[in-house]
């Protein structure tokens, strides 16, 4: 009778170990303190895995029409459950675009752990120099356990939609079911890119300079890193640099076809919304090294988000091999 009073607990010790963990996707609003009236709230998101007594991570929020995300690195004391993250820039909850002013501040959470839910209570705290321009955010986290949780705040508010509204920096990859050709590629179902300005959408398709890209990434071998199964028929992929800032630009590349080419990560989220090519069961994303950085190899994390769901994975890429994912629609 001994034995199995010790194996339960044991099972006890660890469910409760794994409960005092802040790693996972948390989803919440953010409201601004302020001295009353209407004010604009954040649909937020914080995606986060613990190393210790170090978390790392995404944070994101939706204000307005906007989505903003940067990679985030903080502390976590397990004995006091409390989260500190530094250097977290929020647009003014009075801000009409992206270009107005950012406030930088600071996330400190509790870790409530019960049977019902997980929660992440607190703050965002502004900077005193900030103090009579930027408000406190208050915030209240609930951890996604399964990635099916309708009680998301975030992702019950956007999971209807199937393209999201981009940024002007942000880059939208339509696919088409016509053929396109040019005088270097042929491709059917071609991929172009979308610039955006102030002002219009201008649709451009893949041009002839770019076979140069195309024989290099051919010339590589491409490994896969994972597969994934999404619930849309778009999706935003967003790459950041997870390691130090150290110089890594990439290229990006859907089934074999360059769609964006040489830029730098770094902790601010390079975004991609992407339409999925239909006419195809899989779709495959391959990152390009351009360059090794400072401390090779490549490498970034890619967030893959489908309206309900975060897939996060960890690419690495090299002058040899490019890293590839594959996207598989439900």
């Amino acid at each position: 009778m001994k034995k199995p009073a010790v194996l339960l607990l044991m099972q006890l010790c660890i469910i409760i170990a794994n409960g005092q963990s802040v790693t996972g996707s948390w989803y919440g609003r953010a409201d601004p303190i302020t001295n009353g009236g209407y004010t604009n709230n954040y649909l937020t998101e914080l995606i986060i895995k613990q190393k210790g007594d170090e978390v790392e991570g995404v944070f994101g929020y939706y204000f307005k029409n906007m989505y903003k995300s940067i990679f985030v690195r903080g502390r976590y004391d397990k004995g006091s459950r409390q989260i500190s993250i530094k250097n977290i820039p929020v647009i003014h909850y009075r801000a009409t675009s992206s270009d107005d002013i950012d406030c930088p501040m600071e996330f400190q959470g509790t870790l409530v752990v019960s049977k019902l839910k997980s929660s992440l209570t607190g703050y965002f705290y502004r900077p005193d120099k900030y103090r009579y321009t930027c408000p406190d955010l208050r915030v209240n986290y609930t951890l996604d356990n399964n990635e099916s949780n309708q009680d998301s705040v975030l992702r019950s508010t956007i999971a209807t939609l199937k393209m999201w509204h981009p940024l002007p920096e942000d880059v939208v990859v339509n696919n088409t079911a016509t053929t396109t050709t040019s005088p270097a590629i042929t491709t059917t179902a071609a991929a172009t890119t979308t610039k955006i300005d102030n002002n219009s959408r201008v649709s451009i398709p893949i041009v002839a300079e770019e076979t140069v890209l195309l024989e290099k990434f051919n010339a590589r071998k491409n490994i896969v890193q994972q597969e994934l199964i999404v619930n849309a028929d778009s999706v935003r992929i967003s790459f950041y640099d997870n390691g130090d800032i150290d110089g890594d630009s990439i290229s990006v590349f859907m089934n074999g076809k360059p769609i964006l080419s040489k830029r730098e990560l770094d902790v601010r989220g390079l975004n991609l919304y992407l339409k999925l090519d239909t006419t195809k069961t899989i779709n495959e994303i391959s990152m390009f090294a351009e360059n090794l950085g400072k401390y090779p190899p490549n490498t970034a994390l890619m967030i893959i988000f489908d309206g309900e769901k975060s897939n996060e994975i960890y690419l690495s890429s090299s002058l040899t091999q490019n890293a590839t994912v594959r996207i598989r629609r439900k």
